[in-house]
């Protein structure tokens, strides 16, 4: 008889995803997984495959609903400069929730990614490639607007505020407050507005 599923892939990826997420690939166990999931071992060896294939469907899919979902939505918005600021923004709300010494799944993972597979790499890797580029194409709007100073070399302050950003999310763990978190993010605004 062939095997049939009894519950929902993405549900049990998304409580798959939250243990991934504290506890990071390597600490967690498969009891960890099939406890918080809620399923049993077989089910999720015939759902998923294996541990690392659910931990590259975890990752794939936190990034396209979180990081992927706002960039896609600041991207719309008529001001970029308040574009970026919000996206900081955000980030600094999100680390005074429930979640706060979580960080970022995606940035958590880049801090490991010499030991991962070419298939985590690239997940990582176009999901800070796309936040640079969201960074660039935001400066490079704010100065067809005149919000933005000409003099503001678009690639590097791109590269510059992403390196801000992915600091801001590791020091939002835990290793600074949130006046810490306010200088990150008005420093980047300099950039943004520099003349």
């Amino acid at each position: 008889m062939p095997w049939e599923k009894t519950f929902d892939i993405d549900e049990a990826t998304d409580k798959a995803t939250e243990v991934f997420w504290k506890k990071g690939y390597d600490a967690t166990s498969m009891a960890d997984l099939i406890n918080a999931m809620k399923i049993n071992k077989g089910s999720l060896y015939n759902a998923f495959g294996s541990k690392k294939e659910l931990f590259d469907r975890a990752l794939a899919r936190y990034d396209q609903q979180n990081r992927a979902a706002k960039l896609a939505e600041l991207r719309e918005w008529d001001d970029p400069v308040a574009a970026i600021q919000a996206l900081f923004d955000g980030l600094i709300e999100e680390a005074q929730g429930a979640n706060c010494n979580l960080g970022c799944f995606v940035i958590n993972t880049a801090q490991d990614l010499p030991n991962q597979p070419p298939e985590v790499a690239d997940v990582v890797r176009k999901a800070l490639a796309d936040i640079e580029s969201f960074f660039c194409e935001m400066i490079e709007k704010g100065q067809e607007k005149g919000q933005v100073p000409t003099s503001v070399a678009a690639p590097s302050t791109a590269q510059a505020l992403l390196s801000m950003l992915v600091g801001l999310r590791l020091l939002a763990r835990g290793a600074a407050g949130t006046d810490a978190l306010h200088s990150i993010r008005d420093g980047a605004m300099r950039l943004v507005r520099a003349s």
